[in-house]
């Protein structure tokens, strides 16, 4: 397997980084600005804590930072229900943001279990 150079690489990162771009489009025209804010900044910490933990350098911080984003993940994932629930988003906005949040929350565990046993090997 190829080594990792840089976080652009990875495809979580890439994937959060389509997150951001989608979540900004969706909300783009929402009224409630504190709320739009707080999805907003949740997307981002997804993405900006994989590239921050890539850049550390040491698998331990790394899959710390990868932890945080997961969490970002779920933050975003609950406000969505909150977008739903509020009318700011239709049913299928709703799932298809629920499928990516939920596939990229997958992804990052299987990366930190990848690292995890890399890391014991090593």
């Amino acid at each position: 397997m190829a080594k990792i150079e840089s976080f652009e690489e990875l495809i979580i990162w890439k994937e959060s980084r389509e997150l951001v771009k989608f979540i900004y489009h969706v909300f783009e025209k929402t009224k409630d600005y504190s709320f739009k804010d707080q999805i907003q900044r949740a997307s981002i910490s997804i993405m900006n804590n994989i590239s921050e933990g890539f850049e550390r350098g040491s698998n331990a911080e790394f899959i710390r930072f990868l932890f945080i984003s997961k969490a970002s993940a779920g933050e975003v994932r609950s406000m969505i229900y909150v977008a739903h629930d509020l009318s700011y988003i239709d049913t299928k906005t709703t799932e298809d943001l629920l499928n990516r949040t939920l596939k990229l929350s997958g992804s990052i565990a299987n990366f930190i279990k990848y690292l995890k046993t890399y890391k014991a090997k090593s």
